[in-house]
């Protein structure tokens, strides 16, 4: 696929089919992903993998504690948005709501579909995004960033589509317990991916972005 044309058709996807994704193809993609570049070649990211009955109990877990009311335990959680930022999130979760026909009074509805984030949106692959704790420097979480929308473009090669959400691993604990990881690291963003199921309502999202003209400064330029 042409470079310009995936980055321009990428979207998230937040409902797959359940044809499971290969070893190999997931291989594949992290390892074109790899070549990402990062500062002084850190290489700061790690990857776990789950797919399977495996992945169902970690689904089943996260979902039960979201359901229970607990409270996230990942040291990744970020403020609240404010300004225009918030607005934005504002507007994707209106734009999904209508799509999905969830009307704003349905709080059993919006409660279900926010579950469904905790549940890896129930796509049949998980890629959890990891590091080092000590890695904070702001060009190591550039490059975390720059893998996780490498891996997003190559799934595109594959077919799949990818949704990268924080909701996934902020029951932190349930990750550490099946893959063994270790305090030390954190975990820094989950990516679902799976074959996009094409009658999902959300699916059908574009998402609107800001103009280029209203984001840059130009200088030098006639």
């Amino acid at each position: 696929m042409d470079i310009v044309e995936a980055l321009k058709s990428r979207r998230s996807i937040r409902g797959f089919k359940q044809d499971p994704v290969s070893k190999e193809i997931i291989h594949n993609i992290l390892e074109a992903a790899i070549r990402t570049p990062s500062g002084m070649n850190t290489q700061p990211w790690e990857f776990v993998v789950a797919g399977g009955k495996l992945l169902d109990q970690i689904r089943e877990e996260c979902g039960k504690l979201f359901n229970e009311g607990s409270f996230p335990t990942n040291d990744m959680l970020r403020k609240p948005f404010e300004g225009i930022y918030r607005q934005r999130q504002v507007d994707l979760a209106m734009e999904i709501f209508k799509l999905m026909g969830i009307v704003r009074e349905d709080k059993e509805a919006r409660k279900k579909w926010m579950s469904r984030g905790f549940r890896f949106f129930d796509a049949p692959c998980q890629i959890v995004v990891c590091a080092e704790k000590e890695m904070q420097y702001h060009l190591d979480m550039l490059a975390i960033g720059a893998v996780c929308q490498s891996i997003c473009l190559a799934a595109l090669e594959y077919g799949l589509g990818t949704c990268i959400a924080d909701q996934g691993i902020m029951y932190d604990q349930v990750w550490r317990k099946y893959a063994a990881i270790p305090e030390s690291k954190r975990l820094i963003a989950g990516i679902a991916v799976g074959y996009p199921d094409p009658d999902f309502p959300a699916n059908k999202l574009v998402t609107a972005r800001e103009p280029v003209d209203n984001l840059t400064t130009w200088l030098g330029f006639e």
